[in-house]
């Protein structure tokens, strides 16, 4: 059995919001936290192709989280 690990890192100054709008969509094999001003998230799986869109997801889903909290602290001035 194959077993695929991995740490995804991104900075963001805004990081315990984007963190918080990630959580609630992991799946099991999937931890993120704000860390800083960084989000990581550790991702793990067994299958090459779940793993892949896992990421391919999360990435998806980081880029959204980004810009709601953006748009949260230039129009309501908090995030």
């Amino acid at each position: 059995m194959i077993r695929i690990e991995g740490t995804i890192t991104t900075e963001s100054v805004r990081a315990s919001c984007v963190a918080g709008a990630l959580a609630p969509d992991n799946l099991s094999g999937m931890e993120t936290a704000a860390a800083g001003n960084e989000v990581v998230t550790a991702i793990r799986g067994e299958h090459l192709r779940s793993v892949t869109a896992s990421v391919d997801d999360y990435l998806m889903n980081l880029a959204i989280a980004e810009e709601v909290c953006s748009y949260l602290l230039e129009k309501v001035g908090r995030a």
